[in-house]
């Protein structure tokens, strides 16, 4: 975990190392009352929870943002890492299950983790508050999604100027492809589809999908809570 760390040029890589085994270590814990995660072995929740999450801080859009949101944080993923590792940043972590938030909350005040806020609610909803609408320079996901209704829970969040990261399989290209007009739709404009150094000398063969919020999402959307999914873009 520590090499890892250094090969990221993360600064301090054996305190946030430290600090992220913690957090594995009270997720495991609390998953036995509450459904946070299915990887329970510990050397693959560093590989598939730790440094899957990480594999955006070598891009461009992610060291130049401030204000990060991830959408779907479940257990705290890639928000938590993100945040370990990078704490001069600020990040909100939103989940439609109270449970999960609360433990989110509950683990960053016992591990000191000072930049981190979360939010329960859904992301059809939360898309329209003030304060969260439009606001954030970039927002995260790994949330289990088509890449369509995924933009119209992420886009909305996401100011002009700002990126959106999804993290994706292998095979994503013509999901991508399907998802082109949405994207459009929602302000977006869809950059690149990459590979980082990192996954590649790590072995991944996950896709990074940058969108940029080249406008403004329209006021009709996110759409009503439910229709994202069951009617994507």
């Amino acid at each position: 975990m520590i090499d890892a760390l250094k090969k990221l040029n993360i600064n301090d890589a054996e305190t946030k190392a430290d600090l992220l085994m913690q957090y594995m270590d009270c997720i495991l814990e609390k998953n036995e009352s509450v459904n946070l995660t299915a990887i329970t072995d510990r050397e693959e929740f560093v590989q598939k929870h730790f440094l899957d999450s990480l594999s955006c801080v070598e891009a461009e859009e992610f060291l130049e943002a401030d204000r990060i949101i991830d959408v779907g944080t479940g257990g705290g993923f890639p928000g938590i890492p993100l945040a370990v590792c990078f704490p001069e940043k600020k990040f909100v972590l939103m989940d439609s299950l109270a449970k999960r938030i609360n433990i989110i909350r509950e683990l960053c005040v016992k591990l000191g983790i000072e930049n981190v806020s979360v939010v329960h609610g859904r992301a059809e909803d939360l898309g329209r508050q003030e304060g969260l609408r439009e606001a954030f320079d970039l927002c995260v996901s790994r949330a289990v999604a088509n890449m369509s209704t995924l933009c119209e829970y992420c886009l909305p969040f996401v100011r002009k100027g700002g990126w959106f990261i999804a993290y994706k399989g292998p095979d994503c290209k013509s999901e991508i492809d399907d998802a082109l007009g949405a994207i459009r739709v929602l302000g977006g404009r869809l950059d690149r589809i990459d590979a980082s150094d990192f996954r590649v000398k790590e072995g991944y063969n996950h896709r990074l999908v940058f969108v940029n919020k080249a406008e403004n999402t329209p006021e009709k959307y996110p759409r009503k809570a439910g229709t994202p999914s069951k009617k994507p873009l």
